[in-house]
């Protein structure tokens, strides 16, 4: 696929299906992640895989945040954070690093990370695969963080939903760039 039309046309996937990406289609979609803009080279990234089992077990985690942040959580609400994973073969977590660093402040090598988990996103729809970068009040859980192995220094940025899509790709909306660039001065 050429760029351009990946950077034009990409669009998020909600329903995914099997079956998860080749390992041949993860090695390309890390590499494009690794390729961010990164400001001093600190690669202040890294990434986690979920498939099978550990989407369970993140369901799981997920249960457990609910129920330390809520007094009396419905059992509809339990049965819905146990699903969030199970929504697609493969889960990316997104991880930034946080490092302190003279001259890169932690909101550039935040900015860095997201860069990163935009590579994967744009890669999996470059190569087919459906994706949804997906965050919500369990990707800022500390719960979740420390359940995922997470150091105080790291922060979750968001759950990468990737696999097949189910329903092939919509259409973008056409935007116009004049409605959202002025020049100053």
């Amino acid at each position: 696929m050429d760029a351009l039309d990946a950077l034009l046309n990409r669009v998020s996937v909600a329903r995914l299906t099997g079956p998860a990406p080749t390992a041949a289609q993860r090695d390309l979609l890390f590499r494009a992640a690794l390729r961010a803009p990164d400001h001093g080279q600190l690669r202040p990234w890294r990434f986690l895989t979920l498939e099978g089992a550990a989407r369970e077990k993140l369901g799981e985690l997920f249960v457990e945040a609910v129920r330390r942040n809520t007094a009396d959580p419905r059992p509809e609400a339990l049965d819905k954070a146990r699903a969030m994973p199970l929504r697609a073969p493969l889960l990316v977590v997104a991880i930034a690093r946080l490092q302190d660093h003279p001259k890169v402040p932690h909101g550039e090598q935040v900015l860095a990370a997201g860069c990163a988990a935009y590579g994967i996103v744009q890669a999996a729809y470059a190569q087919g695969l459906g994706a949804i970068w997906r965050t919500g009040e369990l990707s800022h859980d500390r719960h979740v963080a420390q359940g995922l192995g997470l150091s105080e220094s790291e922060r979750i940025l968001g759950f990468i939903y990737l696999g097949q899509a189910e329903n092939g790709f919509r259409t973008p909306p056409v935007l116009s760039p004049e409605d959202f660039v002025s020049a100053w001065g």
